[in-house]
């Protein structure tokens, strides 16, 4: 019988880009054999910011069903798997916010020694995608986790080119999250779910 693997995918989206990749992450590594907790982080932003983009609030009342995140969902978790669209090639402060409130967890040990992933969105090509995934994954350094990129370790990945997690270049939201994005969630979430489960089993053989 394989080794249980449980996969949070822990992620912020304001105009619905980064939830349809969330979703498709979270679906990917059900399919692969993975128990699932699919968890946004608590928007910030004040309603007015909210109403007066169409799309956001939409991708609000589309994903009001979605549970928010709390610190139970990375004790819980074996693999997290973050997504944040870039701001100013950095983490959403919405996602941040939520990392900054793990202190305890950090200080007592329970972040590390999991596998960490993450994705991501930006209006272009060149908006950041890299310098937020790095940015994200400086924190998980700090955790003592072990990062698992997509790397270049399937043929696809010499098409969408990033070796550092999903990303997605949305324009002004009129771009949808189309086959080659979902084909990299699909990788990246595979490719979770195996190292987490090897490495499971790895420690516990080691453990006996």
């Amino acid at each position: 019988m394989s080794t249980p693997v449980n996969v949070a995918v822990i992620y912020y989206s304001s105009t619905g880009t980064i939830a349809r990749i969330a979703r498709a992450v979270a679906e990917d590594a059900e399919r692969a054999g993975a128990r699932v907790r699919l968890r946004r982080a608590a928007e910030l932003a004040p309603q007015a910011a909210i109403d007066s983009n169409p799309a956001w609030a939409e991708n609000v009342r589309a994903t009001a069903d979605i549970p928010e995140v709390s610190p139970d969902d990375m004790v819980w978790a074996d693999a997290v798997v973050f997504g944040s669209p870039t701001r100013y090639g950095n983490v959403a402060a919405q996602l941040k916010q939520f990392i900054d409130t793990l202190g305890g967890l950090w200080q007592s040990g329970q972040l590390a020694d999991k596998v960490y992933s993450g994705f991501t969105a930006s209006s272009t090509a060149h908006g950041g995608q890299e310098s937020t995934l790095l940015a994200l994954y400086n924190t998980v350094h700090h955790f003592g986790g072990i990062l698992v990129a997509p790397g270049y370790t399937d043929p696809s990945k010499f098409v969408d080119g990033n070796p550092y997690g999903t990303s997605h270049v949305s324009g002004q939201g009129d771009i949808p999250v189309g086959e080659q994005t979902l084909t990299a969630a699909r990788v990246q979430a595979e490719r979770v779910v195996r190292i987490t489960r090897a490495l499971k089993a790895g420690l516990g053989s080691a453990d006996d």
